[in-house]
């Protein structure tokens, strides 16, 4: 934990971590030896001795004193971590999660990251400010007390050093159960919370299929699953908690009972057994609060544990020197091998060369590849072998800020902030003027959305764009394109699922970036395809041909059994008998 605790607050507060643990365990080890003095106390009150047993009051005051003064510094220093958790922590995850490469944001890593930002915070926070202290000194102080007894009465002394294997075992038990227990819920959590923002993501579907009413079945295993993992984690917790408490009590038990087998048989005087019972009464307080909070600590362990390894994932290495650019608008891939986290490499040994202003097109088979290169060129992820060159320059050798400003990505699934049109379309260039960003909707067809809308280009499209249709989105990512005027612009499946009004605009969009700008386009619509100056054919992960519209028809290879397939598909249409037919 303390390795995690380190990981989170970030080498700045390592020192702070340092004397706030140091501070911890002085105020545990001052409680257990003032907790000690009582022993002489009440030895000199027992046998009458007045002068030593103020002597002896004296120590403890001082002992009282140092103590009071040390739980207090701990107090304030772990409140302080507290605070710097609070403010810093946010900042901490936002800074590191820029860092990391594109690829690693799945939705599961996404739900992870935003559960951490809660829960794990809060966390923290209560680790600081509730459960170190008393888990701490539950420890050391009983510890200290245990010293002492073997100096006082070794025989005593003995007895709970004896007991010590049984307590710790008692609690890596119970340790270990409410950590798995707890993982297991924490898991049924994430999974319930999932399934509950695509239930919500997922109305339209839903209702269109008329699973409105009778409810949507993953959601309503998740649901109770979470339920059963909540009741198996209290039915297993509870047992093991009061197994920690009953194991302590059964340690006193036996010190007492050796105790007064000892005064029978008159070997401690019953005074000094009083004296060092009311110690060993001390030493079951603090070790009691410890056992029951051990599950919690656990618990937050886990939450820890989560945390940190978000903060240890490995960044996207970057450079600060920027890389000269000779070739601007090149993109260039040399022998250029790559697999996703364990499986098969999916492109092998590719090289291709995309000149700059042209316009490249890239065709396949689902699965052949044609995504990963758009998410190489961008730097998603590494290569495992060759390189990715843009401009000249390996992408892994310049700064991620400087290629960021040699790309522009029209994808298909586009997002649109809840803001206005205009700013949305800002989003290319910030800083561009008015007159550039209505030329840039115009270009994109976005002028002619303005329009129809009550506010124009001021008006608000909602969250994720759900004020337009996905064609007038599409357009607004084209527009973005545009005004970044970026010397190459990648487009994954853009135009795939337009109709033809909005592929008319985008085609139009893409013709007047192919003055300025290189195109890099995986297409499956026939007029995007044949616009290209140069067509890659990628087959299992490998360039199967390349060339033109016309040569590669002329090859009849896979390029022509492409085409006709896609020929065919615009032909077919539905007849009244419910089959369909090819026309001509």
């Amino acid at each position: 934990m303390i390795r995690h605790l380190a990981t989170v607050l970030g080498p700045e507060h390592r020192g702070e971590l340092r004397r706030y643990f140091s501070w911890l365990a002085a105020y545990a080890v001052l409680e257990g030896v003032a907790m000690a003095f009582l022993v002489p106390v009440l030895r000199a009150v027992f046998d009458g001795d007045t002068s030593g047993a103020l002597r002896h009051l004296a120590v403890l005051a001082v002992l009282v004193v140092a103590t009071c003064a040390a739980r207090y510094q701990q107090a304030m220093r772990g409140f302080a971590l507290a605070v710097v958790t609070l403010t810093t922590l946010h900042d901490r995850l936002g800074d590191h999660l820029v860092r990391l490469p594109l690829g690693w944001f799945t939705s599961e890593k996404v739900g992870r990251v935003a559960r951490s930002a809660t829960t794990g915070t809060f966390t923290v926070t209560n680790v600081f400010a509730h459960l170190l202290t008393p888990v701490v000194s539950g420890v050391l102080t009983p510890a200290t007390v245990v010293l002492a007894m073997l100096v006082l009465d070794p025989r005593l002394g003995l007895v709970l050093v004896c007991c010590a294997p049984l307590l710790y075992a008692t609690h890596r038990w119970s340790a270990s159960w409410i950590g798995r227990s707890e993982h297991q819920r924490e898991s049924a959590d994430a999974l319930a919370g999932n399934r509950v923002v695509e239930f919500a993501r997922a109305q339209q579907t839903l209702r269109a299929f008329g699973r409105d009413r009778e409810g949507y079945a993953p959601l309503e295993a998740a649901v109770e699953e979470r339920g059963t993992a909540g009741g198996r984690m209290l039915a297993e917790t509870m047992p093991r908690l009061l197994a920690n408490g009953l194991a302590v009590q059964l340690c006193f038990a036996a010190l007492v009972a050796t105790g007064v087998t000892l005064a029978l048989h008159d070997a401690v005087e019953p005074a000094a057994l009083v004296a060092l019972l009311a110690l060993a009464a001390r030493f079951v307080g603090p070790l009691s609060e410890a056992a029951g909070m051990s599950g919690m600590l656990r618990m937050a362990g886990n939450d820890l544990g989560r945390l940190a390894a978000l903060l240890d994932e490995p960044p996207l290495p970057d450079t600060a020197a920027r890389a000269a650019l000779d070739k601007p608008g090149e993109i260039v891939f040399d022998k250029v091998t790559f697999g996703y986290e364990d499986g098969d490499p999916v492109l092998r040994d590719v090289s291709l060369r995309v000149p700059a202003r042209t316009m490249t097109a890239v065709v396949g088979a689902s699965g052949a590849g044609k995504t990963t290169l758009v998410r190489l060129i961008a730097r998603f992820f590494d290569t495992d072998a060759g390189a990715v060159r843009v401009g000249g320059a390996d992408v892994r050798g310049m700064p991620v800020e400087q290629l960021m400003t040699q790309l522009s990505l029209v994808q298909q699934d586009v997002y649109l902030f809840d803001d206005t049109l205009e700013g949305n379309i800002r989003v290319g260039r910030p800083d561009a003027t008015d007159e550039e960003v209505r030329e840039a909707a115009r270009i994109a067809g976005v002028d002619e959305i303005v329009q129809r809308l009550p506010d124009g280009s001021a008006t608000r499209v909602g969250e994720g764009g759900a004020a337009l249709s996905g064609g007038e989105r599409q357009r607004v990512s084209v527009a973005r394109a545009v005004l970044k005027r970026a010397p190459v612009v990648l487009l994954d499946e853009a135009t795939a699922a337009l109709d033809p009004e909005n592929e008319k605009y985008v085609q139009q969009a893409l013709r007047t970036l192919m003055r300025d700008s290189t195109l890099l386009v995986i297409a499956h619509q026939l007029s995007t395809v044949v616009a290209a100056d140069q067509i890659l054919v990628l087959d299992q992960g490998r360039i199967g041909e390349r060339g033109t519209h016309e040569e590669l028809l002329a090859a009849d290879g896979l390029y022509a059994r492409f085409w006709e397939r896609r020929r065919r598909s615009r032909g077919w249409r539905l007849v009244p008998d419910g089959t369909a037919e090819v026309t001509r």
